[in-house]
């Protein structure tokens, strides 16, 4: 069974949170509320919570502040926002979850069942909460670092520093610059909707690749070459789509 915390300076916010909670996620057995950063600081000195459901958007210190405060246990966090653009790529680009306004029962009973799957240690999951709190304090989105769990640990990488991204059935293979390829345990459709902003281009159901490591596409239009030497192929019908990204 898990225990709770619900932090947001909204009181009817938290009461609808912890009445969808009551009613839909019966696996969460105690839930407490606080309605700053500072509240929860001092609840937490006796109530340590599974999984803190933290609200991005308060005055004074916001969710992220309190990601940052010392000694924080060891807890998973599913972060609540309206539609903050922003802050959702900078939480997506973290491997971090989130909930939008107003919340979705069958949305928050999913986010519960992610919270059992997640397998990250305390050291990397400060890790995932250091990163999202270094891409908020970034001007432009193209500035992120990105964090990638994987069997093997939590890479991080730049945006500019990935060549492809190769479906495996359920998972996506992710080629970086001098680096060997690893696993993700996430479609390639995540990572092309997590990417839509930047210069990424669908050549065929199973590769998406980075635009600005394309050197050469052939007469025929059927496979292009990256600067790694890969040779990927361009399917029918996403010929039409690639010459455009490529301005041929």
């Amino acid at each position: 069974m898990i225990k709770a915390l619900i932090i947001d300076d909204e009181p009817r916010a938290r009461n609808v949170l912890h009445q969808l909670i009551l009613t839909y996620v019966p696996d969460i057995s105690e839930v407490r509320t606080a309605g700053s950063v500072d509240e929860a600081k001092s609840l937490m000195e006796f109530y340590l919570p599974d999984l803190v459901f933290l609200d991005v958007e308060m005055p004074h210190q916001n969710g992220f502040d309190f990601l940052q405060l010392p000694n924080n246990p060891d807890f998973d966090v599913i972060f609540i926002t309206a539609h903050n653009s922003y802050a959702i790529q900078a939480i997506r680009f973290s491997a971090l979850d989130y909930l939008l306004k107003p919340i979705d029962p069958e949305d928050l009973q999913e986010a519960v069942k992610r919270h059992y799957t997640r397998s990250e240690s305390f050291r990397q999951r400060k890790l995932l909460f250091d990163n999202l709190a270094a891409n908020i304090d970034k001007r432009d989105i193209k500035d992120f670092r990105l964090a990638v769990p994987s069997s093997e640990g939590v890479f991080f990488f730049m945006v500019h520093e990935i060549l492809r991204l190769e479906a495996d059935r359920n998972y996506t293979i992710i080629h970086l610059i001098n680096k060997r390829p690893f696993i993700a345990s996430k479609t390639l459709k995540y990572f092309e909707d997590m990417l839509a902003k930047f210069r990424f281009v669908r050549t065929h159901k199973s590769h998406l690749v980075n635009i600005d490591h394309i050197i050469r596409i052939s007469n025929n239009n059927e496979f292009i070459i990256l600067s790694d030497g890969s040779r990927i192929e361009v399917s029918r019908r996403k010929k039409d789509e690639v010459q455009r990204q490529l301005n041929i």
